[in-house]
């Protein structure tokens, strides 16, 4: 019987991949557990001689200050009649006579056993997948249910379910495939592995494999966008003046890209090199399209794209995938439009600010083209600009220029006024303690005129503001209520 022991304990580690040492653990676990049925609520420690299976059942009782279980507690005195070297927190264990296994003692051993395996199993498998989430493994189909493909990986098994695999792409059993390690998660029932094709860090790690430069760190790449099955874009940079990022990575006649491609079923790949400036880096993005002009816009994140007629189908690409794309890739809003649409927009604007300006400033037109020309759009522009910009225009004086900037602040508190149609007394967003004429504005366009409104607004009702953190927005916006007197006695 104590060899047999033994050698279940050696072959249950062999079977389930696990430490020997785990299983006998778990051996004395259940037979701890078992025990309960026979000792009832004595302390019992049960331990397997490593090599012979010699099974010894011990009654554990400890000294304490205070005893609180008379079976298993002493006190110090009871201790020191035992071992005059007795101290708080020393055991004395008590043989105990071995146990019969009974029919349900057998099955609750069984259970303790197969739950202590399981949780090491479980263990193992995020101890070994968990630090290469997001490397590319290589796996045996096992099955495949409901569309999910469910692969051996050796010392676990991941899944791919249905919107990880790309379009039209289906496995058998047996089929060898190379998957992208999407996350690991530790749950009761086992650890599960994810894996995916269709996400972008597939394609990043496959050109990581196939381009020595990305491996040696003379080209990277900063950004991936990726429409699986049909199309991705990536774009790429060198840290080489010597080294041509996008060459690196077509290679010698494509082999290279096409490697990529080939694995991923055909999918189309654009490499595209990474810029700082973003109309250039949006105009290489929606490549192969030409671009007329491009106009961006940093306060809305819009970057607004002027191609000729025949060119917008490609620029916009099939279903609108390749300003799609580009937007990802980017991370600026890509707007399509014709030149001539372009222009009728941007005649538009002129007209609206045009307008505003004349019957805002109560000045000419011709002065109201002048403040256009100049790169100012609304009254905002005005109200909030450093009063430098405004005396930098030809022939325009500081004092005119305060004044200017005097009635566009006017005038958007008496549109407010008109807005909110109340007679509380409206407060200047520059009336505000702490206020600055770029944050102004960027509350301007959110809708935000006066200080009234911004004491109404939470933070979270803000959208986020470049350079401003939430600490800083609080501290205004209590400013701001504190400028309205809401805290007047």
């Amino acid at each position: 019987m104590n060899a047999d022991m033994l050698a279940v304990a050696d072959a249950v580690a062999r079977e389930k991949s696990v430490e020997r040492e785990l299983v006998l653990e778990s051996m004395e676990q259940a037979l701890k557990t078992a025990a309960r049925r026979t000792y009832g609520t004595k302390a019992v420690e049960a331990v397997i001689d490593r090599l012979t299976g010699e099974i010894a059942l011990s009654h554990v009782r400890t000294v304490v200050e205070e005893v609180e279980d008379e079976e298993n507690d002493l006190t110090l005195e009871e201790g020191k009649a035992l071992d005059a070297d007795a101290e708080i927190g020393s055991t004395f264990k008590d043989p105990l006579e071995p146990i019969e296994l009974d029919r349900v003692a057998a099955q609750t051993a069984k259970q303790v056993i197969n739950q202590k395996i399981r949780e090491a199993e479980r263990a193992q498998v995020v101890a070994e997948y968990e630090p290469r989430v997001g490397e590319i493994v290589v796996g045996i189909v096992k099955r495949v249910e409901r569309g999910n493909v469910y692969v051996d990986l050796g010392r676990g098994e991941g899944v791919m379910y249905r919107e990880d695999l790309l379009p039209r792409e289906s496995f058998r059993q047996g089929d060898r495939v190379r998957t992208f390690l999407r996350e690991v998660r530790n749950q009761p029932k086992g650890a599960l592995v994810y894996l995916s094709r269709a996400d972008a860090g597939m394609v990043l790690k496959l050109f990581e494999q196939e381009v020595p430069e990305i491996q040696d760190g003379m080209v990277a790449i900063q950004a991936i966008s990726r429409d699986p099955g049909s199309r991705s874009k990536i774009a790429v940079i060198s840290t080489d003046v010597g080294v041509d990022p996008v060459g690196a990575c077509v290679g010698m006649r494509g082999a290279r890209v096409q490697a990529v491609v080939n694995e991923l079923h055909g999918e189309k790949v654009d490499i595209i090199e990474w810029t700082e400036d973003p109309a250039a880096f949006v105009v290489n993005a929606l490549a192969p399209a030409e671009i007329e002009r491009v106009l961006v816009d940093a306060d809305t994140g819009t970057i607004e794209v002027a191609v000729a007629e025949d060119q917008l189908a490609i620029a916009i690409g099939r279903r609108g995938q390749n300003v799609r794309l580009a937007s990802e890739l980017t991370g600026w809003n890509v707007e399509i439009m014709t030149v001539g649409d372009e222009k009728e927009k941007r005649a538009a604007e002129v007209q609206a600010a045009k307008d505003a300006f004349v019957s805002g400033l109560d000045i000419d037109e011709d002065f109201s083209l002048l403040l256009i020309a100049e790169g100012f759009m609304s009254l905002s522009d005005l109200a909030y600009c450093d009063i430098s910009e405004l005396v930098a225009i030809e022939g325009l004086e500081e004092e005119l220029a305060e004044e200017l900037q005097k009635r566009a602040r006017d005038s958007l508190l008496n549109s407010a006024l008109e807005a909110e149609e109340t007679d509380e007394p409206l407060v200047a967003l520059m009336d505000v303690e702490g206020m600055t004429g770029e944050i102004a504005e960027a509350f301007t366009l959110q809708g935000i005129l006066t200080a009234n409104a911004l004491a109404d607004k939470a933070s979270d009702e803000v959208t986020p503001i470049e350079g401003l953190e939430e600490e800083a927005l609080n501290t205004l916006i209590i400013a701001a209520r504190e400028a309205c007197g809401w805290f007047k006695d």
